[in-house]
């Protein structure tokens, strides 16, 4: 019996399982080896080191960041890439115009990104139809999402596409679950909480392990955790990546018609590729979403260079995130900083290496002598 077919069997009693707490047992256990069937899948075994994740549309990292375009076929995804960096994917109005990746630079406050422009998914790319594998893989290495969706069938696409990306392990919009999972010699399962779990027992956590022949680890939950939630902390290679909704084509519709779709989904951006409206938003969101921030160098004696700030991301802006961003090198022969801006308790202040910096500062390094 092939993959696919006992995906689909498990799938199928999933669905006809009425889901209580006496069935959560049985339904978490179908969830892990459904896991395992997906990752034997994607990644078949026999390969030369890659595995079926790493078969990817071969696109060289540039830029500071990687924004992907996710969508249906069709959906103005090339278009508002054209109208976004001068990049010329083949647009037409029928569907699969894009058959390969195809990469554009967005130059966005003063910081260089990388767009791509991804095929087309189908309903079935995380079960390895069409180049649904691929495009999937690629969008495994992006820094942000635009999951770019057709005004006129918006909610529909959307589901399906979050499906797809699930189902690849890639979690939007999610933060990792509060999780700390450790395997052991010996021991058995010793499981602790600092919250009241209403999702998970005991049991249902040593049956997931089960099946995963995990008989000894140290597990303790610091959130209230679900079953899924469990299973991609054992799995391991979850990624959670910040998406944006772009909703296109909305020059088809009335105002009363958009304002009904905005309510009805979170981190969504109205806009006309066609007709370039609502660019700002769109481009302001992704700043936000990317979580960086522009550091300026001033060197000894010259004014600030503010046309190519050091970007660097947010939960990682200590000064010594910023020489590292320079040269490896820099942070070891560090001496102090001189900092102007809104970190600075006074203009300019002399501040040591762990100094965290805000989002426009102006930093002058000074080095040790010899």
């Amino acid at each position: 019996m092939s993959v696919a077919t006992r995906i689909a069997e498990i799938e199928a009693e999933m669905a006809r399982t009425q889901k209580n707490k006496a069935t959560a047992l049985h339904i978490g256990m179908l969830k892990a080896r459904l896991a395992k069937l997906r990752r034997e899948l994607l990644e078949p075994s026999g390969g030369s080191g890659g595995g079926g994740r790493g078969e990817g549309f071969d696109v060289a990292k540039t830029g500071v960041a990687r924004i992907g375009f996710i969508g249906f076929p069709s959906v103005g995804k090339s278009t508002l890439m054209s109208k976004l960096t001068g990049t010329e994917s083949a647009v037409a109005a029928y569907e699969f115009t894009t058959l390969t990746t195809v990469p554009g630079v967005l130059y966005l406050r003063g910081a260089k990104f990388q767009i791509l422009d991804l095929p087309g998914i189908i309903e079935g790319a995380k079960d390895g139809k069409g180049r649904g594998r691929q495009v999937i893989a690629v969008a495994r290495t992006c820094s942000l999402i635009f999951m770019v969706l057709d005004v006129m069938k918006p909610l529909g696409h959307k589901r399906i596409l979050e499906g797809e990306l699930e189902g690849y392990g890639i979690r939007l919009n999610r933060a990792p679950p509060q999780i700390t999972f450790r395997r052991k010699e010996r021991g058995g399962i010793a499981i602790s909480s600092t919250v009241t779990m209403t999702h998970l027992d005991n049991d249902e956590v040593k049956a997931i392990c089960s099946e995963y022949r995990i008989h000894n680890a140290d597990i303790a939950f610091r959130e209230d955790c679900t079953a899924d939630e469990l299973i991609d902390v054992i799995e391991g290679d979850r990624l959670y990546i910040p998406c944006i909704y772009v909703l296109n084509k909305i020059d088809q519709i009335s105002i009363e018609e958009l304002e009904i779709l905005t309510t009805k989904t979170d981190h969504v951006v109205p806009i006309s590729a066609h007709h370039e409206w609502n660019f700002d938003e769109l481009l302001d969101k992704a700043w936000d979403y990317l979580n960086l921030k522009r550091i300026y160098t001033k060197p000894r004696g010259q004014l600030p260079d503010y046309s190519a700030p050091v970007v660097i991301k947010a939960s990682k802006s200590t000064v010594e995130d910023f020489c590292n961003a320079i040269h490896k090198g820099l942070a070891r022969d560090f001496k102090y900083a001189w900092v102007w801006g809104s970190s600075a308790k006074h203009n300019p202040q002399k501040v040591g290496i762990d100094h965290v910096l805000h989002d426009e500062d102006v930093v002058q390094i000074v080095k040790k002598s010899g």
